[in-house]
């Protein structure tokens, strides 16, 4: 018995092909670069400082000086969301990072192990799971204080029971396969199996649920920052210039639109490309297409 394991039969520039030819991830991949280059910018460029309030200039309305104008201690709304751009997308990425670092590990062993170790991690999974981030921040907060490691950590503790039930569903539908009987009778362990075999397998799986956990995590520090518990002041924060702007939005509307457009369209741009990636890179889209 031979041991056998799936190739995709694309090329890369295959697959680039398909790539650039599906809208989805097209317009998701160029709104995502777009947000990062403007996080990354941000790091040694904003066309003003937003730590230097300008009360003369506050609330004025969008202009050639001010594109997107300013809020209630004249500092630039376009500058702060880039510099919040960067903020969110460090939270959401590390806790993203912590969620799967934890969670495919966890889900992975139990589908290797089954039986009572499988169902024992799956119930505790289920317990973590109960707890939303939301209330999982207030309580983190509550004894450590507010910040944005606390975000981080809330939303990342959030994210393991999610990547935990996904490894452990597509491992299982792995482990009964042809060249997972011909590793174990080639002698191999339940572990060097599921890193050699089945997490290959399962990576499109994990990159997909990657993009839709990081957009949920941009709306969880913004969650976050709205009730005061993310990035503290003088630290800009998307949900910190919604909270800003809830009793200004007749006098200032601006202060609210523009921070709200960019985590939709951030939002946005991560779901379409995850959908674009799962039809690209999934053998029954394809099939089906």
């Amino acid at each position: 018995m031979t041991l056998r394991i799936d190739i995709p039969d694309e090329t890369f520039r295959g697959i680039l092909v398909k790539a650039f030819g599906n809208t989805a991830f097209v317009t998701g991949f160029v709104i995502t670069v777009l947000i990062l280059a403007m996080a990354v910018v941000s790091y040694v460029w904003t066309p003003f400082d937003v730590t230097r309030l300008v009360i003369a200039d506050k609330t004025q309305g969008p202009s050639l000086a001010h594109w997107f104008g300013t809020d209630h201690f004249g500092r630039d709304i376009l500058s702060m969301i880039m510099v919040g751009a960067r903020n969110s997308i460090a939270v959401a990425l590390v806790a993203v990072g912590i969620g799967m670092g934890v969670g495919v590990p966890l889900g992975a062993f139990a589908a290797a192990r089954g039986g009572l170790v499988d169902e024992a991690l799956m119930r505790i999974n289920d317990l973590v799971f109960a707890f939303p981030a939301l209330l999982s921040a207030i309580m983190i907060t509550a004894i450590f204080g507010p910040g944005a490691v606390n975000a981080i950590i809330a939303i990342g503790i959030f994210n393991i029971p999610v990547f935990a039930r996904v490894a452990r569903a597509g491992a299982l539908a792995v482990w009964p396969r042809e060249f997972i009987l011909a590793a174990r009778a080639a002698g191999k362990s339940s572990t060097q199996i599921s890193i050699e075999h089945v997490l290959p397998n399962i990576a499109t799986l994990l990159l997909v649920q990657g993009t839709i956990q990081f957009a949920l995590g941009i709306l969880a520090e913004a969650g976050l920052s709205y009730l005061g518990l993310g990035a503290q002041p003088p630290m800009p924060s998307w949900g910190r210039m919604l909270f800003d702007a809830q009793t200004r939005m007749v006098v200032a509307p601006w202060m609210a639109i523009f921070p709200g457009m960019a985590i939709v369209v951030t939002v946005l741009g991560l779901n379409l490309l995850g959908d674009g990636i799962a039809d690209i890179l999934d053998p029954k889209s394809r099939r089906q297409r």
